[in-house]
């Protein structure tokens, strides 16, 4: 099963937020696509890579145009966050991936 952590939710809503103050169009199409990218994990819960900046081999993520998606490979797969390439994802994300119960 494919959760979204609340943050990741939230994440998403942000993004479509901040593209819709120029073209509505294209925040739907946006965050469609990343919905969309995430739906073959619970089959290919490792076709996304190890993300770098951790080294976990259960903390993966699929890059998507100008997005990484970041998740968490456990008994289900924990989408922890939608964000932009340019941000730091340590900042914005370590706490999210720790051990601490997520909010779904």
């Amino acid at each position: 099963m494919i959760k979204l952590a609340k943050l990741a939710r939230k994440d998403l809503l942000d993004i479509h937020d901040y593209i819709a103050k120029d073209s509505i169009y294209y925040a739907k199409e946006v965050t469609q696509s990343l919905l969309l990218a995430i739906r073959n994990l619970e089959v290919f819960p490792e076709m996304g890579r190890v993300v770098p900046e951790f080294r976990e081999p259960k903390i993966r993520e699929i890059i998507l145009g100008s997005y990484r998606i970041i998740y968490r490979i456990r008994e289900d797969i924990e989408i922890a966050a939608f964000i932009h390439i340019k941000r730091d994802l340590e900042k914005t994300i370590r706490e999210r991936i720790n051990d601490h119960p997520s909010e779904h």
